[in-house]
């Protein structure tokens, strides 16, 4: 499923037009985004939740050439599914 698909099954189970439905989905990737961002985390109870990891700078090797190279420490986001999704993709 792509994010189109996603807004038309919103619309479909929302009743929402998919200009509406488009404007939801869009809304609550950008609060998640800007939690995120500003270092917090998002959690949906029955979901999952949202948060950050730090991850610290290391050495690596270019695969076309072998020569090593430094990787530059960054934040990731993480996805931990909670049980009401894990209960449902395993049914």
């Amino acid at each position: 499923m792509n994010k189109q698909d996603l807004i038309s099954n919103v619309a479909d189970h929302s009743g929402l037009s998919k200009s509406d439905a488009g404007k939801a989905v869009d809304a609550v990737f950008e609060s998640i985004t800007s939690a995120l961002s500003g270092g917090g985390e998002v959690r949906l109870v029955g979901f999952g939740t949202f948060s950050t990891s730090k991850r610290k700078a290391s050495t690596g090797r270019n695969p076309r050439t072998g020569e090593p190279m430094q990787i530059p420490a960054s934040t990731q986001a993480k996805f931990k599914a909670g049980k009401g999704l894990k209960d449902a993709v395993n049914k």
